[in-house]
């Protein structure tokens, strides 16, 4: 795949920046934005001299700011063919009764508003150019429950629907529609939801080998390299040491 211009968000870390790896090839635009300016400037250098690259430090909760960036790209980065809605975290691990609602909200603002406000504002183009595709990094957690998931899984499963009901609205265009699902993967997440607690983040890796943030990059390529009458709708995507049930995890050791 060249020739493509890729708008990815949360693209500092994780599967954002594993996607830009990914897809940072001769011919192609990418277009990586994050809140976090420092991690795209080392990201832009590192694959310099591979794919064009426009960075844009972005809250994807801000939507004046997300229609301003959007606006502003330059002319030759104007024809989005790919969005990666990336962008998302978890916050806590606390049962509903004792969350921070603070924590609720930034889930809330960023997982669901964040892939709304990116969506309503790129996907006009697609339309009109009758081409496109929009990748939406779910989780497992939208369909399979767990303590402490609460609102994170919540929010999981409206970008699941959402991506859903797109595919429902683009009918008779040519513009697709992908919801990824992972399970544990072994990024900055467990890092995020414990705010920066490494060793409790790294207990909810102890023996498991996790999924990593390559794997999913290369699962998003993927289904964007089907033919383009092809549509991947989901993508359940987990470890050999996951299954199913609230932590059924095998894990080595004595």
């Amino acid at each position: 795949m060249s020739g493509q211009t890729i708008f990815i968000t949360g693209a500092s870390a994780g599967f954002g920046a594993a996607c830009a790896r990914i897809f940072a090839q001769p011919g192609n635009r990418l277009i990586l934005t994050a809140r976090r300016i420092d991690p795209l400037l080392a990201l832009q250098k590192d694959l310099a001299g591979t794919a064009d690259i426009h960075i844009i430090p972005l809250d994807v909760r801000d939507r004046e700011a997300v229609k301003g960036a959007v606006d502003a790209l330059p002319p030759a980065f104007r024809e989005i063919d790919v969005l990666i809605n990336n962008a998302g975290l978890a916050l806590g691990l606390e049962p509903a009764h004792q969350v921070n609602l603070d924590d609720w909200d930034t889930m809330v603002d960023t997982n669901i508003k964040g892939v709304m406000y990116c969506t309503r504002l790129i996907l006009p183009g697609m339309v009109a150019r009758n081409r496109g595709h929009i990748v939406n990094i779910s989780s497992t957690a939208s369909s399979w429950p767990y303590p402490g998931g609460n609102v994170y899984g919540g929010t999981k499963a409206f970008v699941t629907q959402f991506s859903r009901n797109l595919r429902c609205d683009l009918l008779g265009t040519k513009v697709r529609v992908t919801c990824i699902q992972p399970g544990m993967a072994e990024t900055e997440f467990s890092k995020v939801r414990f705010k920066g607690d490494d060793a409790k983040a790294a207990q909810v890796y102890d023996g498991v080998e996790a999924l990593t943030a390559a794997d999913i990059a290369e699962t998003v390529q993927w289904a964007v390299n089907r033919p383009p009458h092809v549509n991947i709708n989901t993508l359940e995507v987990m470890s050999i040491d996951q299954a199913w049930a609230p932590f059924a995890i095998h894990r080595e050791g004595p």
